[in-house]
């Protein structure tokens, strides 16, 4: 693990007593997913001037695919506010949809548009673009150059520009090469050849969707598929395991259980953390997708070891010595957090983070080193434990940081 952690510039580690805002904002929400709209609503119940930016699920529209399905069960795809009165089972009451599990993927954004009008209806759909430390607090400068003082900064900007792309497909052109989360519609690659690269949920969705737009998929993966609880969506195999469940069930009994309490996870030591989430988090899929995988090749336990072009197509070497021509390659190879890549802060704000790989070191209530500035997500995962990856993670993390800009002393 590289460690990277800079002391901060007098005056900026610390929040300077000096107003210098003006007419700024006391707290400013970055991303308008799950987790910004779930602080939003918090913190704005709590009666603190908060302002959120970007478009509300614009990254589960665009970059994630037609068809797709929750892999959270419904009593954990809840977006949090603080009286419990905006769930799921609230929108169906409404007569907007119709209770499905698992939940489609259209059927949750429009939910979440539902949240947000409601909770935080005066989102504001501008990107930020770039973000400074300034005395005080933050300096942010938006895409159309308007200019807002904050005294913190929410970081809830989710999986954007996260993507990760193994070694031997870099550089490829994206005619042949892209990104699971580089798809909102499959369907672009009917009569096709496709190569699926992973074995988690997005890897076996993917190659599930593909196959069902008409693709001749093959799925090639490291190891085996771990297929993860009932072929049939909703059902329990028995009654006591849906009663010793909790709401989101990240990783086996009792890790779960341990998994749902973050504010423990956080006092753990850093290592025992570690080898929660990676327990926890291993690669897996929802058996619920393996009737509709018949028509998916399965190359379990192989590795591409060297990729080549030939007349806009790629022939694919295994480690075997086997090789296999596509037209295209799906990876669906997860994502590599870094702060720095979405390009929201500047390179000044990122060095005064203190980070490990990547991620930053957050103390309580989701704040980094730099005062005032916190980040929720899968940003917080190393942090707080493998939840902070799925929608109900949303609810402890905002009552958390609700709590943190309460205790402020002015």
């Amino acid at each position: 693990m590289s460690v990277i952690a800079e002391a901060p510039e007098k005056g900026l580690g610390r929040r300077a007593k000096s107003g210098g805002f003006g007419s700024g904002c006391r707290v400013v929400v970055i991303g308008a997913g799950p987790y910004g709209l779930a602080v939003g609503a918090h913190l704005k119940s709590a009666g603190i001037e908060t302002r959120v930016f970007g478009e509300p699920l614009g990254f589960w529209r665009r970059n994630m695919p037609k068809g797709m399905r929750l892999r959270s069960p419904w009593k954990g795809s809840h977006i949090s506010d603080p009286a419990g009165r905006f769930t799921l089972d609230t929108y169906v009451e409404s007569g907007r949809m119709k209770r499905s599990e698992p939940v489609p993927l259209e059927d949750f954004v429009q939910y979440g548009e539902w949240f947000q009008q409601h909770n935080v209806p005066d989102v504001d759909r501008r990107q930020v673009a770039r973000m400074d430390a300034a005395p005080g607090g933050f300096r942010l400068v938006l895409k159309d150059g308007e200019k807002i003082n904050a005294r913190r900064v929410v970081m809830a900007t989710g999986l954007a520009n996260q993507a990760y792309y193994p070694p031997e497909f870099e550089g490829l052109p994206a005619a042949l090469v892209s990104h699971s989360v580089d798809h909102a519609d499959l369907s672009v690659f009917r009569g096709r050849r496709i190569a699926v690269i992973g074995r988690g949920q997005s890897a076996c969705e993917s190659a599930v969707l593909l196959s069902e737009c008409g693709a001749e998929v093959e799925l090639i993966s490291r190891g085996p598929v771990h297929w993860i609880g009932s072929e049939v969506p909703g059902e329990t195999k028995w009654k006591l395991h849906q009663a010793v469940t909790p709401p989101s069930p990240v990783g086996p009994f009792p890790l779960n259980w341990l998994n749902e309490m973050p504010g423990i996870m956080h006092r753990v030591s850093r290592n025992l953390r570690q080898k929660i989430a990676t327990r926890s988090l291993r690669p897996a899929a929802s058996a619920w997708l393996v009737p509709r995988a018949k028509e998916v090749r399965m190359t379990p336990g192989r590795r591409v070891v060297s990729v080549k072009t030939l007349d806009s197509r790629l022939i694919l070497k295994l480690d075997d010595g086997s090789q296999s021509t596509v037209d295209h390659v799906l990876l669906a190879t997860g994502y590599k957090i870094d702060i720095a890549k979405p390009g929201i802060l500047s390179p000044e704000l990122v060095n005064m983070v203190e980070r490990i790989d990547g991620y930053p070191v957050l103390r309580g209530n989701f704040e980094s080193s730099v005062a005032g500035l916190h980040f929720m997500g899968c940003n917080a995962v190393p942090s707080y434990g493998p939840l902070m990856r799925f929608i109900w993670g949303a609810g402890y993390a905002a009552r958390s940081v609700t709590r943190g800009v309460l205790s402020e002393k002015l």
